[in-house]
């Protein structure tokens, strides 16, 4: 089959799709990978086809960084001011992508690229839509944090029908906002149709939940058709997954590090997270690797003891398994790839799915959490001190990794993917 797999974001965003899709390749398919320029790089070498989908994303523009992990509005801001304004040019970049220059047989969408249920409606290519986390379904048995309402999540368990209350919050807040996409639907000649945000975004007919069921089980509310596979990882920047030479020298010269990082993402916001964390390392006098990023403004100032190691970049399969405990935001990725190596974590949630997947690993007790606002350096060394005096922590951990072991997130989205192509033909 020739399939068009597409969405919007970060690396953690696509990531999944890049495995999905070299898995497809070996099993003899075509996939397309419909994605914004600056991922081109990245795919050309591993031989996959790519159509570039606007908007196109700037990974050194930190002021719209900084606009999207802002707590309170980063997820409205992102959606009207960056994803919606270009939503007729996805439309038609996916448009050419899903044609041309033949006519795919499946389109896999991501539920950023809100222009994908309109071509599918359009040309009538069947589809299959995936999300990475469980609160991608806003269930009212299952409530997420919700970053600007942190606290409404915990009354769920004292308050009757608080889950329900949150729902409705979460649609009556963002009832405006998908006005856009109702505009182009008008322009297509389409009907208003389901809300965008909510239930569109889901396929009728297959919905991959590109993670493992330690993190959510399926609800009664979920949309019909859902098939939890597992996570998919994919962390390769070079192909070979290689450490940079002087990472790996550290890793091998001693004790297992504590590792800090942002993901791709936050990490472009990072503030002081790094020049913190290097304190807090120095306060307890433990090895540590901060994982800065390309921004050189995230390189701690201060003088660094032999003790601790930078690297802009470092594949976390490879670096996690070699760590004591890692220090991270909690996207959905980078949380995988720790709970994969059975490492414990310290998470610094930022925005949009990182409070509820925090939450999530904090109910595995493999996790603590500390609010963006209280990091410090005093504070982050006796969280860190903490949980390395505590043995519970890493032996659940080591736990829960032994259950990942025996999922194969790629292989069943794929089987699924191959099993709907059957079904539409």
């Amino acid at each position: 089959m020739r399939i068009v797999l597409t969405n919007i974001g970060t690396l953690g965003d696509i990531n999944p799709l890049i495995a999905i899709a070299l898995e497809l390749k070996r099993r003899g398919h075509v996939p397309v990978m419909a994605l914004p320029e600056v991922f081109g790089p990245k795919i050309a070498p591993l031989g996959l086809e790519f159509h570039a989908v606007r908007p196109d994303i700037d990974p050194q523009n930190t002021v719209i960084a900084a606009m999207v992990y802002d707590v309170r509005k980063g997820t409205e801001r992102g959606l009207r001011e960056f994803l919606f304004p270009a939503l007729p040019k996805t439309y038609d970049d996916l448009l050419d992508a899903a044609t041309r220059p033949e006519r795919a047989d499946l389109l896999l969408l991501g539920e950023l690229n809100y222009a994908g249920p309109l071509v599918a409606e359009v040309t009538g290519i069947p589809w299959a839509s995936y999300v990475l986390a469980p609160l991608s379904f806003f269930s009212a048995y299952d409530p997420p944090v919700l970053p600007m309402y942190p606290r409404l999540a915990r009354a769920d368990k004292t308050v009757p029908g608080m889950g329900q209350a949150i729902k409705r919050l979460v649609r009556f807040m963002s009832r405006k906002w998908p006005q856009p996409i109702y505009d182009l639907r008008k322009e297509l000649g389409l009907e208003k149709g389901r809300n965008p945000l909510f239930d569109a975004k889901h396929s009728p007919e297959l919905v991959l939940a590109l993670f493992s069921r330690v993190m959510g089980h399926e609800q009664k509310d979920w949309p019909e058709h859902v098939k939890i596979t597992g996570f998919c990882y994919y962390d390769s920047d070079s192909g070979n997954g290689a450490l940079p030479p002087h990472l790996e020298e550290f890793l091998a010269a001693g004790e297992p590090p504590v590792v800090f990082t942002l993901g791709s993402a936050a990490v472009m916001t990072a503030g002081r997270f790094f020049e913190f964390s290097a304190k807090a390392a120095m306060k307890l006098g433990v090895r540590a690797v901060l994982l800065i990023g390309a921004d050189e403004r995230n390189r701690p100032r201060q003088t660094l003891p032999a003790t601790i190691c930078v690297a802009e970049y470092a594949p976390y399969s490879k670096v996690f398994p070699r760590a004591a405990l890692v220090v991270h935001q909690g996207g959905v990725g980078t949380t995988a790839q720790c709970l994969r190596a059975g490492k414990p974590m310290l998470i610094v949630p930022y925005s949009h799915d990182q409070p509820d997947n925090a939450r999530r690993v904090q109910r595995l007790k493999v996790a603590r959490v500390i609010q963006r606002g209280n990091y410090t350096p005093m504070r982050v060394a006796r969280k860190i001190q903490g949980m390395l005096a505590e043995p519970r922590f890493a032996l659940r951990a080591k736990l829960v990794a032994q259950r990942l072991e025996h999922e194969d997130g790629v292989g069943s989205a794929c089987d699924a993917l191959e099993e709907l192509y059957r079904n539409t033909r």
